[in-house]
């Protein structure tokens, strides 16, 4: 139980992330001095990278929860929809930028985030097999 808690509040933490940074009015994110200046300087060389960063921790946490959860025990329908529930929040993000003033959403960002949330997947996915044949 507790288990499930935890990964639902960093689910929660990598959205509310996704759209705090997403919705920043500064895109180069100088104004964020708790950052640290090699990460800011990172960001800002690989722009559209950045995007898929916290995905890869969503596709891997949606992948968790999912499981747990017992939603559906057709693993591929999950990880189907797992996807589409990450394209909808990158596509959210980008477009919550149409408002904001200096910011203008990029259609690269979306193909980042959705690449990266396929990625943590995977990666989920490919370490629970990992797991299961050193197991056996």
């Amino acid at each position: 139980m507790v288990y499930k808690i935890v990964v639902l509040v960093l689910l929660f933490f990598v959205i509310a992330a996704v759209f705090y940074f997403s919705w920043l009015s500064d895109p180069s994110f100088m104004e964020e001095s708790y950052l640290p200046v090699w990460l800011l300087n990172w960001s800002n060389k690989y722009y559209n990278l950045r995007t898929a960063i916290p995905f890869l921790a969503l596709g891997f946490l949606l992948e968790i929860y999912t499981e747990y959860n017992g939603f559906n025990n057709n693993k591929k329908l999950n990880f189907k929809q797992n996807i589409v529930f990450a394209a909808i929040i990158v596509c959210v993000a980008e477009g919550g930028q149409f408002i904001i003033q200096r910011r203008n959403p990029d259609l690269m960002d979306v193909f980042y985030g959705i690449a990266g949330s396929i990625i943590g997947a995977v990666s989920y996915n490919l370490l629970k097999k990992l797991r299961n044949a050193k197991q056996t």
